[in-house]
């Protein structure tokens, strides 16, 4: 049985005492297990990200850029095996897992900008002989903690920008599919960055727990449910630490009743369908507004009946099964939630079987309607192959139902009045919008988070507010000896 270990240092490590299985979710085999880490291992990859740490902050940002540069090279040159290693452990089709690959190289490109990205500001002249200028530093030892539904694009939020701003990283990415992180910090080491830089432990609570509290982490990044990120928004900050934790999701597409119809709904197919709906970015609301419901409803199912869903490696699938056994119980019991509560499932993917692969953790699309706002299938995230829609008599009623969710991480407009998606861009109370673009995922030079409940932290993922909260803010006031004044000085300094 294949061992996961650690990357410490640099190597891999010896196993842990505890061990997980790791799940080959098309088949329902366990193909590997995970070493969990103790207590004792997460300090032991700390000491050495912080002795790395002192080293590598004195690495000019040119040379720092240097190695993501090559780390660059190598991920393009590797996409195949990388994309292969996430869709035998999450699951995803191939070629889904190929475009999260990609999505997480935009980042490495935008951190090998870090030379620029770095700069401070300066201002001459200030005061009589003063000059003032501001200096962006590392903040030491940083953690991430990362999801199972992206095992490569979401560590790639993190940690390039991280020490593209000259702090070491630790990284606990999900326990369920861990190996295509262990080759991404090997591939990091082949492109030149020294020991300790980027340090991989896997485990749970145990683990996540010594990074919330240890005295050498700075900051802590995290994806995942919102109770988990509330959770290490306030144990991290009680521990003195910067924060940003982003959670859960409802994402509703709005769609109105002068929207190309064939477009929205090819658009909310892929959106709600692909990868299984295991993505934050899932729409899994559609609100259907005026009298298009039944339109929508009737373009839909067949849609939906006819997803393509098999192993992720065969080629040609729309979708792929779920992570694990547990999950998909818990979406499947949200079906039966949705229709004790008076939903009406007109697409249920329950009976689903794929010949040879009977054991896997396979679901259908599944699309339900008349779905009402008091029903848990509206309020909760569900993570999964399930779309419902809410039917609403206005503009109005539809942006109140948005406004007014708990959560508000991505959201969808489709529409051809542009001034209706103007108003809507400026009045909804989400983070990401989408105007006739179902899943409005930023580039990496912007930043990605949402608002309300889905985020706990001031600053969103990677783009400018990446490099705010990896860096500290020094700012200088400076005159030199030979203007400097000879009388003591009681008062509140003014610049004159």
């Amino acid at each position: 049985m294949k061992i996961i270990t650690h990357y410490i240092n640099g190597q891999e490590t010896k196993d842990s005492i505890r061990t997980q299985a790791v799940f080959n979710p098309a088949t329902g085999d366990i193909q590997a297990k995970v070493s969990m880490a103790s207590q004792k291992e997460v300090e032991n990859a700390i000491s050495h990200a912080k002795i790395a740490q002192q080293t590598w902050s004195q690495v000019t940002p040119l040379n720092r850029s240097r190695i993501l540069f090559k780390f660059k090279t190598l991920i393009e040159n590797n996409i195949d095996e990388l994309a292969m290693l996430i869709t035998q452990e999450h699951g995803k089709v191939h070629d889904d897992a190929k475009g999260e690959v990609i999505r997480g190289l935009e980042v490495i490109e935008f951190a090998c900008g870090i030379p620029h990205l770095l700069k401070g500001e300066h201002t001459e002249q200030v005061g009589s002989g003063i000059d003032a200028w501001t200096l962006n530093q590392p903040l030491g030892v940083v953690a991430g903690i990362t999801p199972f539904n992206f095992p490569f694009m979401v560590p790639m939020w993190m940690f390039p920008i991280a020490i593209a701003c000259g702090n070491s990283f630790i990284l606990k990415p999900s326990e369920k599919d861990p190996t295509v992180v262990i080759r991404i910090a090997q591939l990091l080491t082949q492109a030149g960055a020294p020991d300790g830089v980027l340090n991989v432990i896997n485990g749970d609570k145990e683990a996540v727990d010594v990074l919330l509290t240890h005295n050498d982490i700075k900051a802590v990044s995290f994806v995942g449910s919102t109770p988990i990120a509330e959770y290490i928004y306030s144990t991290a900050s009680a521990h003195g630490k910067r924060v940003q934790a982003l959670g859960g999701a409802k994402n509703h597409m709005v769609v109105m009743p002068d929207a190309e119809l064939d477009k929205a709904v090819n658009a909310v197919t892929g959106a709600a369908f692909g990868s299984a709906g295991e993505r934050c970015m899932a729409i899994s609301v559609i609100i259907a507004v005026g009298d298009i419901a039944n339109s929508i409803i009737e373009k839909l199912i067949p849609k939906v009946n006819a997803l393509k869903i098999g192993d992720g490696m065969t080629p040609e699938m729309d979708m792929g099964p779920l992570i694990t056994r547990a999950h998909k119980n818990k979406v499947e019991n949200y079906l039966e939630i949705g229709i004790k509560e008076g939903a009406k499932l007109v697409a249920d993917g329950r009976q689903l079987s794929i010949k040879d692969r009977e054991g896997g953790f396979f679901l259908g699309g599944c699309l339900f309607d008349h779905v009402t706002p008091n029903m848990r299938i509206y309020q909760e995230e569900i993570f999964g192959p399930v779309l419902c829609v809410v039917r609403v008599k206005d503009y109005d009623e539809a942006l109140t139902l948005i406004n007014q969710h708990e959560f508000g991480n991505g959201t969808a407009i489709f529409t051809q009045n542009g001034e209706v998606a103007r108003h809507f861009c400026h009045h909804v109370q989400v983070g990401m919008v989408g105007v006739n673009v179902p899943i409005p995922v930023p580039m990496a030079f912007h930043s990605f988070g949402g608002w309300k409940r889905s985020l706990f932290g001031p600053l969103h993922m990677h783009g400018p507010d990446g490099v705010r909260f990896y860096t500290k803010r020094k700012a200088i006031t400076a005159r030199w000896p030979t203007v400097m004044h000879n009388q003591t000085e009681f008062v509140m300094p003014t610049m004159k």
